[in-house]
């Protein structure tokens, strides 16, 4: 496969036992556009925070799309292998456990984090989507054995995410076994401090016990 390196940005806390946070940006960003919101995470994680490979009008994303809500799904999965042979890849390289990923991602992000849980269901030890949309149109039998935690939050006024898709989508992955926590928030696609604030309660519940 013709893989291509990822930008990113990494900090590591020296202890080979700590888990990462990955960080997957929305369109038009880029890998630091997340570093500000992961120090709500805790000063115990590794920050990993990658850039897209591919551009739109000179926008990063991470994968490409026909249009508007409409995923180029043959260049989702490449990209989403693409992804994860770099992470793992990067895992020998900057000395992090690759089985301890808990991945952030938003809009074209949490998209590319979900493609991951549909290909690879137990490839993340967690997610946090902020606006996701189902990323494949039919997703076949999904099991995912670890009862991996996932938290997912929509807008209620979000123009782009169609709201009776993403109750489909989150059927699919509690019936694939996935832990799902979902919230509906009262704003449109853009994130608000109660996404956050909501987000690190659940991540603490969940990893900080």
């Amino acid at each position: 496969m013709d893989f291509q390196p990822l930008h990113y940005f990494f900090r590591g806390t020296g202890n080979p036992t700590a888990k990462t946070l990955l960080l997957l940006h929305g369109t038009g960003g880029n890998e630091r556009d997340f570093l500000i919101l992961a120090e709500d995470f805790g000063a115990d994680l590794n920050i990993l925070s990658l850039r897209g490979n591919v551009a739109e009008n000179g926008m990063s994303r991470f994968f490409k799309r026909l249009g508007t809500g409409v995923f180029d799904e043959r260049d989702l999965e490449f990209r989403t292998e693409e992804m994860i042979f770099f992470i793992k890849e990067l895992a020998v390289k900057e000395g992090f456990d690759s089985t301890k990923i808990i991945v952030l991602g938003y809009s074209n992000g949490a998209n590319i984090a979900g493609a991951t849980l549909i290909l690879h269901p137990d490839f993340f030890a967690g997610a946090i989507l902020f606006r996701p949309m189902q990323p494949f149109r039919y997703i076949p039998n999904l099991k995912n054995k670890n009862n991996t935690p996932l938290f997912l939050s929509s807008g209620k006024n979000d123009p782009t995410v169609n709201t009776e898709e993403t109750v489909e989508y989150i059927k699919i992955l509690k019936n694939a076994h996935f832990r799902v926590s979902h919230y509906e928030m009262n704003t449109s696609h853009n994130l608000n401090q109660d996404d956050i604030t909501l987000a690190v309660e659940w991540f603490k519940n969940n990893y900080k016990r």
